[in-house]
């Protein structure tokens, strides 16, 4: 699985705290598993993104909690509340985690599976119009 990893976000990984960095591996193998061909890059300078056919998701490091940007338009049910923010957004919503929170492993892949396969049948904007 390493040969698919983007030195850029272990870069961008490497200098935040231990639990940080914890998190977003975890949500980086969730989604790597949710589909084998997702590309990771840098997009913005230094944000880790993870495309494939569209954005799926970002990666932000703030002082105290770190968010998994979810570019879904909204359209992804989510009936185990992993969204945390931007409920109403039109383009984005955030999965949010605190120090201490766990990474719930089966419903993240199922909503990034659902996400992606958004993405391979033409995007939210087109699903959704």
């Amino acid at each position: 699985m390493a040969d698919d990893r983007d030195t850029r976000v272990d870069d961008y990984l490497r200098p935040l705290p231990e639990w940080q960095q914890e998190i977003f591996e975890q949500v980086r193998d969730i989604l790597h598993e949710a589909d084998p061909e997702l590309t990771e890059t840098i997009k913005r300078t230094v944000q880790p993104y993870f495309v494939l056919d569209g954005n799926v998701a970002a990666f932000l490091a703030a002082k105290d909690h770190v968010n998994v940007f979810v570019y879904d338009g909204g359209i992804v049910p989510d009936p185990d509340g992993l969204i945390t923010a931007g409920h109403e957004n039109q383009t984005a919503r955030t999965i949010g985690f605190s120090e201490g929170d766990e990474v719930r492993r089966e419903p993240l892949l199922a909503f990034f599976r659902q996400l992606i396969a958004d993405n391979r049948a033409g995007g939210w904007r087109k699903l959704k119009g």
